[in-house]
């Protein structure tokens, strides 16, 4: 008999070994699909001096291949609750992975930097999509008792794709040109694709939202105006500048002001159903705490992928090659860690993770704001072990605790509330930490010293702001529960 989809009630029972290999293979289709799409976000960090060289543009512009992206994911991702609620599974999957693909094949043959940026946003929409269906689609699929194990893989996707970025991208700019960073990605791309249009099953019941047409242009101006501005404002500071043409205080002016136009009327529109974004998450306070903690964690993340090559390269002499294969090892330990922090959550729960998890995030960035320049790389590689082991700690419980929380119609606005923090997050965590040291290494030249000197002291300050907000993730750690586990009711039970 054909297995039909999941309902609304609750995870489908998985007693049926058919019923039970369909869903891992749709869990395993998205964790390979989301893995793939993710590591596009860091990839380019580490290529832009080549890319500068080889297009001959100037590093503001060629800062867009990322800036375009995270802008582009910040627009998407608040949309893609009102996606997930009216299409099935494998219509937004191929959609997603089509237009990764695309933007893939674009990239790879872009002649010059508008066509390379183009691609990049392209790639962003189908990344952007990606991340809130893999979450969404597991919470639907996998019993709440066991969903850490689960999550735990989730985890790896999203902290060890974007850590592993910046390595992948220097041994690939070592070896070939440019576009191979593109051309190696297509075909596991379009693999991807293929099978999951054969292969993949609807897993969920779509229902009919309307789509507040007023909600989609606020939602754009807010969230896309945050991460421009956030983004602008430590591009600028990095480069010695305030941002170029544009003030940085007008798109951020911008955002706030859509950003609250459109949370009071996503309030509104919440009762009847009609929400872009269903708000009402916020309403459960270990959702809340849990997506707190998590943009802490992404602004730790996201600024130390920025300041430690800077470090290693400016102040260290290391090549970029040697930055990326020196940050290898802690992305991996967080690849290793997952699944055993997503085991050990479905025995014990949240609490007893995130809070180890948070003072070791602080003792990484503790330990990266005493390096200096006559520190060795191995003081180097045990504050990035030591900051990717209390994040490994932290990520799983976290996801798992806030969209368990959630009753299941909610699971998707939350997916996508998280995503959408991740991006605002991340860019607030970049602006910050350049911003602290480029003010730093400003102080230091004033008063003459070299800029070797200037930078190891600016790069310290950056990582001393980021153990004050691990502070506050302390804090808020001894506030994580996890989610009573409900088991689903028997058929034809009410």
């Amino acid at each position: 008999m054909q297995s039909s989809p999941v309902s609304a009630g609750g995870p489908a029972p998985v007693s049926d070994p058919d019923l039970a290999a369909r869903n891992r293979l749709v869990i395993l289709l998205l964790l390979v699909s989301a893995f793939t799409v993710i590591l596009n976000e860091t990839i380019m960090g580490v290529a832009l001096p080549r890319l500068m060289k080889d297009l001959n543009v100037t590093a503001n512009a060629a800062q867009w291949l990322t800036t375009a992206f995270l802008l582009t994911m910040a627009v998407v991702i608040p949309i893609t609750g009102f996606l997930l609620q009216r299409l099935h599974t494998r219509t937004v999957f191929t959609m997603a992975m089509g237009l990764f693909s695309t933007g893939t094949l674009i990239c790879a043959l872009s002649p010059g930097l508008g066509m390379l940026i183009f691609g990049r946003v392209v790639q962003a929409c189908g990344t952007a999509i990606m991340m809130p269906l893999l979450m969404t689609t597991v919470m639907t699929l996998v019993p709440p008792e066991s969903r850490g194990k689960t999550m735990g893989n989730i985890s790896i996707v999203i902290s060890v794709a974007p850590a592993i970025g910046p390595t992948i991208s220097g041994i690939i700019l070592n070896l070939l040109d440019w576009r191979w960073m593109f051309w190696l990605v297509l075909p596991i791309g379009l693999g991807a694709l293929a099978l999951g249009y054969a292969r993949l099953k609807n897993v969920t019941e779509p229902r009919k939202t309307p789509l507040d047409l007023i909600s989609v242009p606020l939602s754009v101006l807010a969230f896309g105006g945050l991460v421009y501005g956030l983004s602008t404002l430590g591009e600028g500071q990095a480069a010695g500048h305030e941002g170029g043409n544009v003030p940085v205080w007008l798109p951020l002016a911008v955002g706030f002001v859509a950003l609250a136009l459109f949370v009071a009327r996503q309030v509104r529109l919440a009762p009847q159903g009609r929400a872009l974004l269903d708000l009402r998450t916020f309403r459960v306070r270990v959702f809340s705490v849990a997506v707190v903690m998590m943009a802490f964690c992404m602004m730790s993340l996201f600024g130390m992928i920025i300041l430690l090559p800077i470090y290693m390269q400016n102040v260290l002499g290391m090549e970029p090659l040697e930055a990326g294969l020196l940050l290898l090892p802690g992305g991996l330990a967080m690849g290793l860690m997952a699944p055993w922090v997503g085991r050990t959550f479905d025995r014990i729960g949240a609490r007893r993770l995130v809070i180890p998890g948070a003072v070791l995030v602080f003792l990484g960035l503790g330990s990266m704001a005493l390096l200096g320049t006559g520190s060795t790389i191995w003081q180097v590689l045990s504050s990035h072990l030591l900051l990717s082991i209390g994040l490994a700690l932290l990520f799983t419980p976290l996801f798992t605790s806030s969209l368990g929380s959630l009753p299941k119609e909610l699971y998707s606005y939350g997916s996508a509330v998280i995503g959408t923090v991740q991006q605002v997050a991340g860019a607030a965590g970049i602006a910050l930490f350049v911003s602290i040291m480029s003010l730093r290494i400003g102080t230091e030249m004033a008063t003459g010293a070299e800029l070797v000197d200037a930078t190891a002291a600016g790069v310290r300050a950056g990582f001393l702001t980021g153990g004050l907000i691990a502070l506050l993730m302390i804090g808020a750690s001894f506030f994580v529960r996890r989610p009573p586990v409900v088991k689903p009711q028997m058929p034809g039970s009410h």
